[in-house]
């Protein structure tokens, strides 16, 4: 499987934005659909965005269209997450998801992804 690591979550006030990395190891992620979930204390981890291998596709959960927007550079084995208006129910532990495939899709369950990053908090504070 492709190791992933998260970066750059810290504590932001409400309105601002934080740029999430996820940076690919061990494979290239150029035929991996990628994702972010998120998860909050006493809450399910919940999708976030996803995001097909050549940026066709992308999906994003109800509550943060508009405001985050999922990209990926292949050259780089990188995927981003920007967000924008962050609010505090943006408060979570977002962690970067990867999965293998052979058509040029999206998908949305965590259950369909076989790698994890570690997470990195991300705290929005009023």
């Amino acid at each position: 499987q492709v190791q992933l690591v998260e970066s750059g979550g810290g504590l932001m006030q409400t309105g601002g934005s934080l740029r999430l990395s996820c940076a690919a190891s061990g494979r290239t992620i150029s035929r991996y659909v990628m994702a972010w979930f998120r998860q909050a204390p006493g809450k399910e981890r919940e999708f976030v965005a996803s995001i097909s291998w050549s940026s066709t596709r992308t999906y994003y959960a109800d509550g943060v269209k508009g405001r985050f927007t999922i990209s990926r550079d292949n050259a780089k084995n990188t995927l981003y997450l920007q967000m924008t208006s962050l609010e505090p129910e943006d408060t979570a532990v977002y962690y970067c998801a990867a999965q293998e495939q052979w058509l040029d899709l999206a998908l949305r369950g965590s259950a369909d992804f076989g790698s994890w990053g570690q997470g990195t908090q991300v705290t929005v504070t009023s």
